[in-house]
């Protein structure tokens, strides 16, 4: 499990992306770099990272469901994803 505040922070990111998102378009068509310059870091989704919804881990972020592959694995076998068996031969 990631840390709260860690979690916190992306959350934060995520609320500053699609606050700005509009405005960095505009800035950006209009070729006005020095304005975008001027923008939040934050508000630039390259500083965006996938975490799993459930704990929060950075790393093995399946985005089809949006958890990362220890959380998949582990519901997939509970039987909690619709449509998903475990394979045997």
């Amino acid at each position: 499990m990631a840390k709260e505040s860690i979690k916190a922070r992306e959350r934060k990111r995520e609320r500053l992306v699609a606050k700005y998102a509009k405005k960095r378009a505009e800035l950006k068509a209009a070729g006005d770099y020095e304005a975008l310059d001027k923008l939040p870091k934050n508000a630039s989704p390259v500083r965006l990272h996938n975490r799993c919804k459930l704990t929060g881990r950075p790393k093995g972020y399946m985005r089809k469901f949006g958890i990362n592959r220890v959380t998949f694995r582990e519901m997939a076998s509970a039987g909690k994803i619709p449509g998903l068996t475990k394979s045997s031969w």
